[in-house]
């Protein structure tokens, strides 16, 4: 995939957020950079990016967020206000690897999603 300018701007942004951003919210801050830029373009990034592995998608709702971060971890989502962060644990803290090896047998994985749900701290300590 050709690095376009527009691209390039897109990706600065999303890997300076730890917060997963939707696509709304990189497009505001790319059209302070690009005022001529379209949300649809955003959003055309966006998922050619996923595709082709440089970004991750993340879909649960409505809303699909992005991740700059693409190795194997898992999230925390909020359940009252959305929130997204990583959890600070490899992949093999969680799930064995010898385990997942044995069980995989002739299976080809190519991806995993491991997603725990609560309140994060901001609204857990607001009820």
């Amino acid at each position: 995939m050709r690095q376009t300018k527009q691209r390039k701007v897109i990706l600065d942004v999303l890997t300076s957020h730890k917060d997963h951003p939707g696509a709304d919210a990189i497009y505001e801050e790319v059209r302070r950079i690009l005022p001529r830029i379209s949300l649809g373009t955003v959003y055309r990034n966006l998922e050619m990016l996923s595709e082709n592995g440089t970004i991750l998608k993340i879909e649960n709702g409505s809303q699909k967020r992005f991740d700059p971060t693409t190795h194997p971890h898992s999230h925390f989502r909020c359940v009252k206000c959305g929130a997204i962060e990583d959890l600070p644990f490899e992949v093999g803290d969680i799930i064995a690897p010898d385990k997942l090896n044995d069980w995989a047998g002739d299976r080809k994985i190519d991806k995993m999603n491991l997603e725990y749900t609560g309140l994060c701290a901001e609204c857990n300590g607001s009820e």
